[in-house]
């Protein structure tokens, strides 16, 4: 235990001053991208819709110069997966309903789906980590286009990312989970 005598301080409740102040829902929120993807996949159609089902397409991502990003991907090699968070720079306004490309040709609420065509243009997906030299992050199985730019990167954890407990909602209704478990990566 310290010395020092302890300063009894009143608890700060930071969020107050978020909530009182304004409409949350109306904040503008600025965020500046940390690197941008350099894909084969030029056109949207071109993505995959399930990459990690799919073809071990690779890519890479370009961190930027001059904000110590090379000191922060210290130890990220050491992971066979990151989510990679991201600006869907392409999309142009947003839908409440879309019909899913697979299934019923029934509409479901967006938020129920991984339609591209969200209230936020916001990505996320987990991808298979290669490579990580200073800078450049050499990934696979992933559903980016050339020059999409990333907001963040996280490594994907097993023990608290995989969830085999969890529904898959609608799908489940109609048949449309994958019969075979995906392979493991070696």
């Amino acid at each position: 235990m310290s010395d020092r005598p302890r300063r009894d301080k009143p608890a700060k409740f930071y969020t107050d001053a978020f909530l009182n102040d304004s409409d949350p829902a109306s904040q503008d929120i600025v965020m500046t991208p940390i690197g941008i993807v350099r894909s084969t996949y030029k056109e949207r159609f071109d993505t995959p819709r399930q990459p990690a089902l799919g073809d071990e397409v690779t890519a890479t991502i370009e961190l930027v110069k001059g904000i110590n990003l090379e000191q922060a991907t210290k130890d990220l090699e050491k992971f066979s997966h990151i989510w990679v968070i991201y600006w869907m720079h392409l999309n142009q306004g947003w839908n409440p309903l879309v019909i899913p490309p697979r299934g019923p040709k029934t509409k479901r609420g967006v938020l129920a789906t991984r339609a591209p065509h969200r209230p936020n243009s916001i990505g996320l997906s987990v991808v298979r980590l290669l490579k990580v030299e200073g800078r450049k992050l050499t990934i696979a199985a992933h559903d980016m286009l050339d020059g999409t730019p990333v907001l963040d990167i996280k490594p994907y954890l097993p023990y608290a990312d995989a969830l085999p407990e969890a529904s898959h909602g609608w799908l489940d209704e109609v048949a449309l989970i994958p019969s075979a478990e995906p392979s493991e990566v070696s």
